[in-house]
């Protein structure tokens, strides 16, 4: 069933347009399209509520912060948290309302610098795999777009998904840089932002499910045309 737009939906998300990306023509190589100046570009996939994006887009002020998320009700709640708090902060975050499926539409290959998955959905039943952003057909799209070097985060609390991701980097020949099943414990927790849920998690003492891989040459190499029709 189809969600219910929120009260007022159309007037709160005019109010926070001028942060609201259009998709382009054509694959963004920089991202002066929309922020007006060019720096790595990182992007958030499902950024849920916005704090995560907020504190990411203020501790790195030469960032170009994007931050994607495919449900209109749960988007205008992260843009109107990055409008209240515009004065500590630099203009450096923008939004996309759109589906991870089209992130080619958006991003050319090699011109992101890290992409962020925070409590994706797990999408439990095995019949819909494929819809798991972590899915081997989302991963090879990713490493597509990431520059060499560039970096793939994920966090989750669901022992599931995050077992299904070691599972299809493993079959793509990857190997993260770290993995840990207690972020939070660990000394991976020194540079972590938290999110809306993450924090509703750690307060109730849940372990937080956490890994970093970066893009090496071979993960880089573009894909043929029989994986590209398995990414679609």
């Amino acid at each position: 069933m189809r969600m219910r737009r929120k009260k007022h939906f159309d007037d709160r998300l005019q109010a926070c347009a001028h942060l609201l990306c259009r998709r382009p023509q054509r694959p963004l190589l920089s991202p002066e399209y929309h922020f007006g100046f060019a720096g790595d570009v990182f992007l958030e996939i499902g950024c849920g509520k916005g704090s995560f994006a907020v504190q990411m887009a203020a501790a790195h002020p030469a960032v170009c912060y994007y931050a994607m998320e495919r449900v209109g009700n749960v988007l205008i709640n992260a843009m109107e948290l990055a409008e209240r708090e515009k004065e500590n902060r630099p203009d450096n975050l923008r939004f996309i309302m759109d589906d991870a499926d089209r992130l080619r539409d958006w991003f050319a290959p090699g011109s992101l610098s890290a992409i962020y998955l925070n409590f994706s959905d797990p999408w439990p039943k095995k019949s819909h795999s494929k819809r798991r952003l972590t899915h081997r057909r989302y991963l090879q799209l990713y490493f597509t777009l990431l520059k060499e070097g560039g970096r793939l985060y994920v966090k989750t609390d669901n022992d599931g998904l995050f077992a299904f991701t070691l599972e299809e980097l493993e079959a793509l020949g990857c190997r993260p840089d770290y993995r840990t099943d207690d972020l939070h414990h660990s000394p991976y927790v020194a540079d972590n932002m938290m999110t809306e849920y993450e924090a509703h998690f750690v307060s109730e003492g849940k372990p937080i499910h956490a890994l970093a891989i970066t893009v090496s040459p071979y993960m880089t190499t573009r894909l043929t045309s029989e994986q590209e029709a398995n990414i679609d």
